[in-house]
Parts: C-alpha cells; sequence; structure tokens
C-alpha cells in the first residue's frame, strides 16, 4: 500500500520521501503546487489543500498511512475523508495544548485534539525549533554576511529535518508508535551567535550578528506569517507567542530529548553537521 506525504514543497516532506524511497516503500506527495515540488524520479506528485476538502479523494485512493502537517484551516475536510487510513503521522509542535496561552502552541493543540477526535490512529510528532528555518538568513549571508536578529543571545535545540523524517519513518512503517507524542529536539542549545558562525565554517566564510530592532522583526515576521496563508490576527497572534518564545530563552539553554535516538538507533544530527550539509545555501 501506498504512504502519503503532504506538504511536499516542504524540506521534511522531500527528506521523508527520500527515506521511505530508500527502504523501498510506495509514496505519493501532495501539496498545493505540485510543479513546484522537487521529488526523485517516479514519485507521483498530486495537487491537494486543506483549503480544498474535495481535492483529497484522489490523493488517499490506495493510501494506507500518512504524513501530515498540524494546521487547522481546512483539516476537518481532510480528516472526514481520510477514515480508511489504518495511521497517520501529525507533524505538531513541542508543547502543544489546546487550553495553552501561547497562540502556536494552541493552534498545534487544537489540530491534534481533531485528529484524535476522528477516530484514525495517529502519531504526534512534537519538534521545537527546525534547523531549516535558519534557511532564511541564507539570501543575506550570501549578500553580506550578516544575519540580523533581535535575540542574538537566544537559545534553541534546533533539529535537523532528516531527523524529523527519520522518525516519521518509522512510526509509518514499523509497530509500536500508534499513540505515541514524541517531543523532537537537537541534540544540543546553541545561541543564534554560534549557530550563525557555524554556518560561516560551513560555507567558508565569516557571518556577523547584528541586534535587529525588534519592531522592524515584528513587521518582517507578520509579512511572513500572512504569506504563509494566516490571516492578520491570526499572524499578529504568532508573531508576538514567538517574540515571547524568542526572549524567554535569551542565555537560558533550551531542554534537549533523546527521542531521535530512542525511535530511530542512531543520535539526533548537531546544528554543524546541519550546517554543513546545507553550505551551498550559504556560500
Amino acid at each position: 500500500m501506498t504512504i502519503l506525504v503532504t506538504g511536499a514543497r516542504g524540506t521534511i516532506a522531500r527528506a521523508l520521501v527520500g527515506q521511505l524511497l530508500d527502504a523501498g516503500h510506495e509514496v505519493r506527495a501532495a501539496g498545493r503546487e505540485p510543479g513546484r515540488a522537487r521529488m526523485p524520479a517516479g514519485v507521483e506528485v498530486v495537487a491537494a489543500d486543506l483549503a480544498r476538502p474535495g481535492n483529497w479523494d484522489a490523493a488517499l485512493n490506495g493510501v494506507s498511512a500518512a504524513f501530515l502537517y498540524a494546521g487547522t484551516a481546512g483539516l476537518g475536510g481532510f480528516l472526514a475523508r481520510a477514515g480508511s487510513l489504518a495511521h497517520v503521522v501529525v507533524l505538531s509542535a513541542a508543547g502543544a495544548d489546546p487550553g495553552a496561552d501561547d497562540a502556536i502552541a494552541r493552534a498545534h493543540g487544537e489540530a491534534e485534539q481533531a485528529v484524535r477526535d476522528s477516530g484514525i490512529p495517529w502519531t504526534f510528532l512534537r519538534p521545537g525549533g527546525f534547523a531549516a528555518n535558519r534557511l532564511v538568513w541564507a539570501q543575506p549571508i550570501r549578500a553580506t554576511g550578516v544575519v540580523r536578529d533581535p535575540f542574538p543571545d537566544s537559545h534553541a535545540a534546533l533539529i535537523h529535518e532528516a531527523d524529523i523524517a527519520a522518525v516519521a519513518a518509522c512510526a509509518l512503517t514499523s509497530s509500536g508508535h500508534v499513540g505515541a507524542e514524541y517531543t523532537l529536539t537537537g541534540p544540543e542549545s546553541s545561541t543564534v551567535r554560534h549557530q550563525a558562525a557555524l554556518i560561516g565554517r560551513a560555507a567558508g566564510r565569516e557571518v556577523r550578528v547584528e541586534r535587529q530592532d525588534l519592531d522592524d522583526y515584528r513587521r518582517e515576521l507578520t509579512a511572513l506569517f500572512a504569506a504563509r496563508g494566516l490571516g492578520r490576527v491570526g499572524a499578529a497572534d504568532v508573531v508576538e507567542a514567538r517574540i515571547r518564545r524568542l526572549a524567554a530563552l535569551v542565555d537560558r539553554p533550551q531542554p534537549t530529548t533523546e527521542t531521535v535516538r530512542e525511535v530511530t538507533g542512531r543520535p539526533a544530527r548537531g546544528f554543524a553537521g546541519w550546517a554543513a550539509d546545507h553550505a551551498a545555501d550559504f556560500a
């Protein structure tokens, strides 16, 4: 039977598709813009969007399990059509809780609750920060060698997209993961300054960090989230939640977990390894 991987343009989805193919599984990828998905040859890519529930009938045909991003808009339409799935692995977020004050944790918690209520067997992946989010630095580093951030000494235990994909692949293809809630981190916590230095080392150039005005950062982040489909109110809530999180982690290392090792049998990759894997993006 086929495994469906949604969010085809995302770094995690691409890594997951590759790992599933290498293990000999049949894979179908789904995304809003299938023509822009960079998938290996032979992978079927179909158009599907949570905002258009009817698209999922063809995408789900013959599918036994699915990897899903925990968006709330349109999730009910997908779940209503996915009742025949034997398992769904949901990419959520650390601290997900439908009753949380934090807008990010609340939205992911609401999505998780919708999946629970659907009756489909599930596994929740709850990563903290994504190392791949540092790709937003690629253009300014290539152009100027400078990273601007309002909290240069804020910590994060960023996780490599390949490690999230590896846990997802195990959950999708082996037993013992239904009902599990996996909190995922990288192996160490590091500051924005240190992350920038590791990227510079991998790319073979000096990278400096300048403190960004908080209002400038707020405007940039609001525009980014709005472009990803959040409305003005939703984007504002998420932006403020993110700012509070970053401020709270200044000079405070983030706890790490051993979940990647426990599920996959090998340790999580460090941020230096992620930077080396993506050196060409910054060089």
